[in-house]
């Protein structure tokens, strides 16, 4: 249910139990750097280093997927590790920059509640058994705007000459991407009980 890639297993992408492969290296480079983000942000104080930092960790959310279909290293690992990573890239990404004041706070309050929510709802859904829900269209295009949109209202309060251009455009991905992802989290109420009815059927 998370809104990142979600891979499948293919005939030519096999699940497996090795830890160490590329994609799963990519997703801990991702969450060893949400730390360097935090200090960025509040210990250095350079917003726009870390509004930069925060979109490539954005842009690799997509790279592990990728790397993961192409080199056929899906694993059990990654399945875990990859929603683990989005969810805190979202959780620390946007927390931080509502604490720093960056970004306007009914967006980022309402970004990060719908997280909460679909986060809780996968936890509670996998404990209940449920079929594992793929990630609809209108998830990845919601996640996508909200990751250009936060790195930009954070660039948007730094020192740079295009911090009102910055600020516009994260409105242009922003509004979008919250549009997407809150009809996306609508849809999965009726995949999410499909999922718990096949996933019990499959049990029994």
């Amino acid at each position: 249910m998370q809104d990142g890639p979600a891979i499948e297993p293919t005939e030519s992408t096999e699940s497996t139990d090795r830890l160490m492969t590329l994609p799963n290296v990519v997703t801990v480079v991702r969450l060893v750097c949400l730390p360097v983000f935090l200090w960025l942000l509040f210990g250095a104080e350079d917003r726009l280093a870390a509004a930069l930092l925060l979109a490539a960790l954005g842009i690799t959310d997509w790279v592990d997927g990728y790397l993961a279909r192409h080199l056929h290293q899906t694993s059990e690992l990654g399945k875990v590790l990859d929603p683990v990573a989005d969810r805190l890239l979202f959780f620390l990404g946007a927390g931080g920059i509502l604490i720093d004041g960056s970004v306007p706070t009914w967006f980022a309050v309402v970004v990060l509640t719908r997280e909460l929510l679909v986060g809780g709802a996968t936890i509670l859904l996998a404990a209940l058994g449920a079929k594992r829900i793929d990630v609809t269209w209108f998830g990845k295009a919601g996640t996508f705007g909200l990751m250009v949109a936060f790195p930009l209202f954070l660039a948007s309060e730094s020192t740079v000459s295009w911090a009102d251009t910055a600020f516009d455009l994260a409105w242009v991905a922003g509004i979008p991407g919250l549009a997407f992802s809150l009809y996306a989290a609508a849809l999965y109420v009726p995949l999410a009980r499909s999922a718990l009815s096949e996933g019990r059927a499959a049990r029994g």
